[in-house]
């Protein structure tokens, strides 16, 4: 699965290496969201809901990280 999706990095990485990557065209055709650590490209994903993930970025959003 992971070889075939396009990955973007989330604009929340860029605090000290921690980054996170999504697959934003599979969660437009599917509704769900695969995510990933960056650094490691051949390991888990994580598939959340179209949702859960809005939820993920409010909460990102709403931190002092």
């Amino acid at each position: 699965m992971t070889e075939s999706l396009r990955w973007v990095k989330s604009s929340y990485s860029n605090n000290g290496g921690t980054c996170v990557e999504w697959a934003p065209d599979h969660a437009s055709a599917t509704g769900l969201v695969p995510v990933r650590d960056s650094k490691r490209p051949t390991g888990p994903v994580l598939l959340v809901s179209t949702n859960a993930f809005a939820g993920l970025i409010a909460l990102a959003r709403s931190t002092d990280a």
